[in-house]
Formats: C-alpha cells, structure tokens, sequence
C-alpha cells in the first residue's frame, strides 16, 4: 500500500527532533520523580514500584533514542548513494534491524506504561472486578505489540512498507487496543477518586482536597490518549505522520507517568505545610490563652451513681464540694475528655 503525506525521509528527521525535545522533558520529569520518591524517605518507606517502572521508562526511552538516532545516520549517512531508491526507500523499508528493535522497545514501553496505569486502579478500587476489561485488553496488546515486531522480523526488503497488510493489521488493532486500555483504566482510576473526594468533602475538618490530583490523572489520559488517536488515523489512512507520532509517543509515556508521580507528592507537601502551620498556630493561641485567662479554682457539685445487689439504683448528691481541684485533677479531666 502506498503511504501518503510527508516524505519518509523528513518524517524520520522531524519525527527524530520532537522526540529529542520531549526526551529532554521526560529526563527532567525523571529527576523531579526519582528526588519525590527519594527525598526525606528512609530505604525501607521508598515507594518501589514506582521507582522501579520510572527507572525502566527511562531506560527504554533511552534505547529508543539512541536507535533512533543510528537509524537516522544510516538513513541519511551510511547508505545515503549506495541504498536502492536512496533514504525514502531505506526509511520505508520494514526490514531494517533498526526498526524491528525501535518497534519492540515501543511495545515494552507500552505494555509497561499500560500496566501500570492498572496497577494504580487496582491499588484505589482494591477491586479485581473493575480491572478485568482492562488487563484483558492489556494481554491483548501483548499478544498484538509481539505479533506485529514478529512479522517485521521475518519481512524482506521486498515486503513493502509498514502500512502493507501482513504487519498493518496487527498495528491497527495494537493502537486501537492501548487507545481504549488507557482511556478505561484512567477513567476508572480518575472516578473512583472523584466519589471519594466527593464523600469526604462534607465530613472534612481540614482544608485539603483531592481535585488536583483528579486533574493530573485526567490531563495525563488526555496527553496519551490523543496522542494514540493520532496515529492510530494517521496509520488508518497510510500517512507517513504516523511515524512522527510514534516517536514522540516514547516520551509521553514516560511524561504521563512522572507527572502523576510529581502531583501526588506536590499535594501532600502542600496538605503537610498547611498542617504544621495551622498546629503552630493553634499552639501560639494556646498559649497565649492560657496566659491571658489562668487557670483558677473550680467548685463543682458531683452526683454519683451507685448500683446495689437488688438491681435498683441509688441516686446520692453531693453537694456543696468546696475543696478546689488540683491542677493534675483539671489536666486529667481535659485529656479524658479528649
């Protein structure tokens, strides 16, 4: 099938820039994530599959990269006067160890993106029911990520071009599939925190909300989500933009998965100085509570309730109880009330 749209050439170098650029993003996300889980965090209480999967992200974001960047210098170096139909036709060609390679570290970084977004439904809902849709879709993009980098790996130089059937309709279903996993699994993940939010609202003592991170979660399914989209239309239609998008896809993955990482540990430093100055407060007026109104003798009247062997009950008052309380009676009547 014939691809439409921009020469394969200037796709491969524009499609190489934009993912430099948002690389370059993603290994700053990276630092803000690793120091969030990091900082003032002992070993044991450091989150570790959080840190483990951005770890991963970055490693699989940089292979990509350098891949990337050897298959450019191929392209357009190596095998510019002696590739038959020059750099558009060794771009177009499926064939290439380049591209099999770029493929399957997009696939993994799909699948692992994905599962993560899973695992975070999992971990609010703490519900397999609600993740069932989801993981199955999420196999499926295994089986389809597997299947399509199989038969780029046994096509030859005489195959065609990406969009040609036998590898085509493994994509199409591939994007289709992570397009519909993501949207559920963060729409699912997103509402779940959204009824908490709602249900704690009228009951909270303190100022703090959960919006915020309802909104993260959301403009990270929207980042990826319409990413997917276009280049799942962009490959529906054989247009050579799909290859720009799919590059730049890397990255967001990675940036999808920081950002939420970032807002969370934003949210709760915030909740967590509000606290401590509110205590401070609370303390300082205390104090000077104390000063301006101290504590004086109280005379009380106590009744007291006794129960007798017969089952009936005794009313007695005392009254008239002049003897002042002592300080440590006082204190100790205001912690029990407490």
């Amino acid at each position: 099938m014939a691809s439409r749209g921009i020469p394969l050439d200037t796709a491969a170098v524009m499609s190489t820039v934009m993912e430099g650029i948002l690389y370059g993003f993603s290994i700053l996300m990276f630092m803000g994530t690793i120091w969030t889980l990091a900082y003032k965090h002992p070993l044991r209480d450091i989150n570790r599959p959080s840190a483990v999967v951005a770890i991963l992200l970055l490693i699989l974001s940089t292979a990509h990269m350098i891949v990337d960047i050897i298959r450019i210098e191929e392209g357009l170096v190596t095998y510019r006067d002696t590739f038959p139909g020059g750099p558009p036709a060794f771009f177009a060609d499926v064939a290439q160890n380049t591209f099999v390679i770029k493929n399957g570290i997009y696939t993994l970084q799909t699948m692992l993106g994905d599962g993560m977004v899973i695992y975070r439904c999992y971990a609010v809902w703490q519900s397999i029911w609600v993740i069932i849709i989801p993981s199955m879709l999420w196999f499926g993009i295994t089986v389809c990520g597997v299947c399509a980098v199989y038969s780029v790996s046994q096509a030859t130089s005489k195959a065609g071009n990406i969009f040609a059937k036998a590898t085509g309709q493994w994509i199409t279903v591939f994007y289709a599939m992570t397009l519909a996993t993501n949207l559920l699994a963060s729409g699912f993940l997103a509402y779940r925190i959204w009824m908490i939010e709602c249900n704690v609202s009228a009951i909270r003592t303190k100022k703090g909300t959960l919006m915020p991170l309802v909104r993260v979660l959301v403009d990270a399914a929207i980042l990826y989500s319409v990413s997917l989209l276009l280049a799942l239309v962009c490959f529906v239609k054989s247009n050579n933009g799909q290859y720009v998008m799919l590059d730049m896809i890397m990255p967001i993955i990675s940036i999808a998965f920081y950002m939420v990482i970032i807002r969370i540990a934003i949210n709760k430093r915030t909740h967590s100085y509000l606290s401590t100055i509110r205590g401070g407060v609370t303390s300082e007026t205390a104090r000077g509570s104390s000063r301006q109104y101290p504590m004086k003798p109280v005379q009380v009247h106590i009744s007291q309730l006794t129960h007798n062997s017969d089952d009936t009950s005794a009313y007695r008052t005392v009254l008239n109880q002049d003897q002042p309380l002592t300080k440590a009676e006082y204190m100790e009547g205001a912690s029990c009330g407490v």
